[in-house]
């Protein structure tokens, strides 16, 4: 037995989300009272949000963010659901005095583990335009043996920004499958490609990527029905959870320090709904 062995059946259940007739939904949160709210809801997953969490500590994203203060942000969040988590990791926390350290990036890996998620986003954004293909695969790789070492079949969703960074207005769709390819070939389990709400596009994405294909959400994007009929198989809502609830705070403050008026504060929870998320039976 494995000292993460009690990772094993969430492991295994977060996996088996990806292959349900339904999508897997994530909404994505940031500390323990959106976790708790998320799941009252009817999460089946909770999944960090990397910009969110940087958000809450005073940190703007973008791989800003200290790794401790964002593995101790999984590990309150895991400690408070027994619903499988997967942790938003940027490009690893792995840069000392700029440059790319692989003992860095397994002991993000490590950590990740330690704080009780079985799943993990990593992206390729950590350079311009991106990470190379050949060298974040071979880093995709360095995770999975991480992880296997540690006896976790830990979800690997690599993200890959070829559309949300520009960076390819001419081959953005050919790009992306090459990448998908050489990262699931390294070991990653899903691909995330944030950026592209065409539902062509995330049809024909889905029909040459042979994994679960990870779509990123918001205002104006396709229902959760019509993305699955495009074939998308993981829909992420990211750093939009927290947007609107920080535009809640900023209305109420706006409200009460402008006119005095405590309308924005109708629908608000009370005191006792808030305080029944934090007990244990």
């Amino acid at each position: 037995m494995t000292m993460h062995s009690h990772l094993t059946p969430l492991a295994a259940a977060f996996h088996a989300l990806h292959a349900d007739a339904a999508p897997l939904v994530l909404v994505n949160v940031w500390d323990v009272a959106s976790a708790r709210l998320v799941e009252e809801a009817g999460a089946a997953a909770l999944a960090t949000s990397s910009s969110a969490v940087s958000w809450s500590l005073g940190f703007p994203d973008g791989n800003h963010l200290p790794r401790e203060l964002a593995m101790a942000a999984v590990r309150r969040i895991a400690a408070s659901t027994a619903l499988p988590v997967t942790a938003d990791i940027e490009t690893g926390y792995a840069n000392v005095d700029g440059a790319f350290d692989e003992g860095e990036l397994r002991e993000t890996v490590r950590s990740v583990l330690a704080a009780g998620a079985v799943g993990v986003n990593f992206e390729d954004s950590g350079e311009e335009p991106l990470t190379g293909v050949e060298e974040q695969a071979r880093r995709i790789a360095v995770v999975r043996r991480t992880a296997e070492e540690a006896g976790i079949d830990l979800f690997i969703n690599a993200r890959t920004d070829t559309y949300l960074s520009g960076s390819f207005p001419d081959s953005a769709f050919a790009e992306t499958v090459r990448r998908a390819d050489a990262y699931l070939a390294a070991g990653a389990n899903g691909i995330f490609v944030p950026g592209v709400q065409d539902l062509h596009v995330l049809h024909d994405l889905s029909r040459r990527i042979a994994a679960p294909l990870n779509a990123l959400a918001g205002l104006g994007a396709p229902s959760v029905g019509e993305l699955h009929d495009a074939g998308v198989r993981r829909i992420s809502i990211g750093g939009n959870t927290a947007k609107a609830a920080y535009a809640t705070v900023s209305r109420v403050a706006e409200d009460v320090l402008g006119d005095g008026n405590w309308s924005e504060l109708a629908g608000a929870r009370s005191h006792a709904a808030m305080d029944d998320l934090f007990r244990r039976d």
